[in-house]
């Protein structure tokens, strides 16, 4: 059988996680030479006007106003949905509008008799209405219409569906940042954020706002944002933290540009994080997937993420990673409160697998590569402060990354290409 050779790897832990890095080659002096030269793009001060709610976005402008929904002056997400009595709650919303309460409710709800019922419709294809309203009642259901621009194509045409459905626009609450917009609609009942942030940050502003409504149980929101904001602090005042999050992000453009590893699968071990892959694939994808500055060194911006389930993807695309030709790097995910379960076991023993340096004395089919770099993030519990954590953990991941890059992690104009040459075809189309 295979021996495995030990590796030395860096680790950081605190109250809320274990960080431990399995990622063979890249160590600390690679580290080091990207510190140094985190001081010539001034990243310090980057990370200070983030915080600040400075401006950060420069292509358009304006500050990313995310952290100000952590901070200590907002104690909850507000729950201002006011409507008549109901039963099921339909969700009108994609990409941040959809990811993030989906991950909420997830991550953190607890099953109870009188439990609402959250339906999410994404909104291209009419037959996903059609099918996700077949079997709930009108009279017993509420409608939210999450979208940070109320121009989103999928979600208004799913809108006016939902509006000769139901009938009663006191059934209906667009959460939007732009207000006037919703209000062409006919819908009275409207929640207001900041238009500083953007769809794949907003799951800390009203956005997240159906996970309460109707059930006050589903999550703590107030230790959410509180989670999310110790994150903040940590990033300003905690040197060991600051140095983890500065591991995570060299490393991710170290394997991108100089190890040839462009894609990384993020695997959680952990049932109630399942959709945990989805968020941060937005997360990093439409922040990190940019043209490189042409005043940096790095030719690769961001990684291409996949992932999923740990379990169920050992069952259907490991074999790729264990025995393919990919060339590939990993975060594992899994929870300190479940060591005695096999999710855990699994977790640590692909991570073995996965990073090792092998001495291989099996035949040629068995063998297996090795030497794919790990991340492993071990929580100590699951539960509304570490999710919030996580989350913007891996937020900091992003910007930190993107602030070495010289690219904006918070405008997305190839979304926008996406919508504005549909919207052209549809007008040639109809004519």
């Amino acid at each position: 059988m295979s021996k495995i050779k030990p590796q030395d790897f860096y680790t950081f832990e605190n109250d809320v996680l274990r960080y431990e890095s399995h990622l063979n080659s890249f160590n600390e002096s690679l580290f080091d030479e990207f510190d140094e030269k985190s001081s010539k793009v001034d990243l310090s001060s980057k990370i200070q006007d983030l915080i600040n709610g400075e401006i950060v976005n420069h292509s358009e402008n304006q500050a990313a106003l995310h952290p100000k929904y952590r901070s200590e002056n907002f104690i909850s997400i507000p729950t201002r949905l006011k409507a008549k009595d109901f039963k099921n709650i339909v969700v009108l919303g994609i990409g941040g509008s959809f990811e993030g309460p989906k991950l909420l409710i997830e991550s953190l709800s607890k099953p109870s008799a009188d439990q609402i019922n959250h339906i999410f419709v994404t909104g291209s294809d009419p037959y996903e209405f059609k099918e996700k309203i077949s079997l709930i009642d009108p009279h017993e259901t509420i409608f939210i219409i999450s979208s940070k621009s109320f121009t989103t194509d999928e979600t208004l045409e799913t809108l006016k569906d939902a509006i000769k459905w139901s009938g009663d626009m006191e059934r209906f609450i667009a959460i939007t940042a732009n207000k006037r917009e919703a209000e062409k609609y006919g819908i009275r009942n409207i929640l207001e954020f900041d238009k500083e942030i953007g769809g794949r940050y907003s799951i800390w502003s009203d956005i997240s706002a159906p996970v309460l409504c109707g059930n006050q149980s589903i999550f703590d929101s107030s230790d959410f944002l509180k989670g999310g904001y110790q994150a903040d602090s940590d990033l300003k005042n905690d040197d060991g933290y600051i140095k983890f999050i500065k591991y995570l992000s060299f490393s991710d453009i170290w394997m991108n540009n100089f190890n040839n590893k462009h894609t990384r699968a993020v695997l959680s071990y952990v049932w109630k994080l399942r959709s945990f892959a989805n968020y941060v694939q937005q997360l990093e994808m439409e922040s990190l997937g940019k043209h490189p500055n042409k005043n940096s060194q790095y030719k690769h911006t961001g990684q291409i993420i996949f992932g999923g389930y740990g379990p169920t993807a050992q069952h259907s695309y490991f074999q790729l990673l264990h025995q393919g030709t990919q060339n590939i790097c990993a975060d594992i995910i899994a929870c300190l409160e479940d060591t005695k379960s096999l999710a855990y076991a699994q977790a640590i023993t692909q991570t073995k697998l996965l990073s090792s340096s092998t001495v291989d004395l099996l035949p040629d089919h068995e063998r297996i590569n090795g030497n794919i770099p790990v991340n492993l993030f071990l929580l100590k519990k699951i539960d509304s402060f570490s999710l919030g954590y996580l989350i913007a953990t891996w937020e900091h991941r992003t910007f930190i990354t993107a602030m070495m890059l010289q690219i904006n992690p918070f405008d997305q104009f190839g979304v926008s290409a996406g919508k504005i040459y549909t919207k052209k075809f549809l007008q040639g189309y109809e004519t």
